[in-house]
């Protein structure tokens, strides 16, 4: 028995690995585990077997045994606890390590997703082409923190963490945007991440979701 994980049987990420699941395949990916995976429609994510998983009806939930979990992070976070690879031994690497997950998702993420939200839901609006500019210096405002926290090192505290790989999952999310390339030790940083393996495995195994949902219509 292994792992499941939930996914998007038709991701609106459009194969660019951005959809939650990402980050949980690249964490499996990282410490060897393997994983399966279920895929579900967003009919079926708001019928009530998929919300006693995730009482918001979101992807993606992970289970194993008498185990039932949602929220990437948690899940990620899980897996690097329970696995090594992922965490420092050390108690007080292991405690900063945890300290960039929370970083990512809850000082970097909302201000990326803020803008996100205007472009899909106020582009037509008289406000947007004033409000952009402001959401843009928020997102730079993070940015150049997280810059100069990183300098010139390979990864923010030692040796790749689960905080470094939630922190660049994050940042993926301004890939089309441009703001990322203003900031060369990010874009690098990213690029690195990108580089590595098991990335590499788990971006291939989500693409390969979108590219079947698109040939099967």
């Amino acid at each position: 028995m292994v792992p499941i994980i939930t996914a998007f049987a038709a991701s609106p990420d459009r194969g660019r690995g951005l959809a939650r699941d990402m980050q949980v395949r690249w964490a499996f990916e990282e410490v060897g585990q393997a994983y399966e995976v279920r895929l579900v429609s967003f009919a079926e994510m708001k019928e009530p077997a998929h919300l006693g998983l995730q009482a918001f009806g979101q992807i993606p939930t992970y289970e194993y045994e008498e185990l039932y979990l949602f929220e990437s992070g948690a899940i990620v976070l899980h897996i690097a606890q329970n696995h090594t690879g992922l965490l420092p031994e050390n108690a007080d690497a292991r405690a900063r390590a945890i300290s960039w997950m929370f970083a990512a998702v809850s000082t970097i993420e909302p201000v990326i997703t803020q803008r996100e939200s205007a472009i899909f839901t106020e582009k037509n609006q008289t406000w947007f082409a004033e409000r952009m500019p402001m959401l843009e210096d928020s997102i730079r405002k993070r940015l150049s923190a997280l810059s100069a926290r990183l300098g010139t090192a390979d990864w923010l505290d030692g040796s790749f963490s689960a905080g470094d790989l939630m922190i660049v999952q994050v940042l993926r999310r301004l890939s089309s945007s441009g703001l990322l390339a203003e900031y060369e030790n990010l874009a690098a940083y990213v690029a690195r991440a990108e580089a590595r393996p098991a990335f590499k495995r788990a971006f291939a195994a989500q693409l390969a979701v979108y590219e079947g949902a698109v040939l099967n219509k």
